[in-house]
């Protein structure tokens, strides 16, 4: 008997991960599921320039690109 519950649980497990279930994921917790893209592939442009100020100047330098790139992130729907 302790087979079955696994299977059952694996089951649910590949249903959940549907397109159909993410719809309807953002009505019942939209903070977690707002976000549409990985956070690496969001943003690219201030990510672009956040990483270069960074290699060019180092971290303390690039503060304002640092800050628009969470600015962004956050617009994105991430928790940055």
């Amino acid at each position: 008997m302790g087979g079955l519950p696994i299977e059952s649980t694996s089951m649910a497990i590949s249903v959940s991960q549907h397109p159909k279930d993410e719809k309807s994921a953002p009505s019942t917790v939209p903070a977690d599921s707002k976000p549409k893209k990985k956070i690496c592939c969001a943003c690219p442009e201030t990510k672009k320039l956040r990483d270069e100020c960074i290699v060019e100047h180092g971290q303390s330098a690039c503060e304002k690109w640092i800050e628009a790139h969470r600015k962004c992130l956050r617009a994105e729907g991430f928790n940055v």
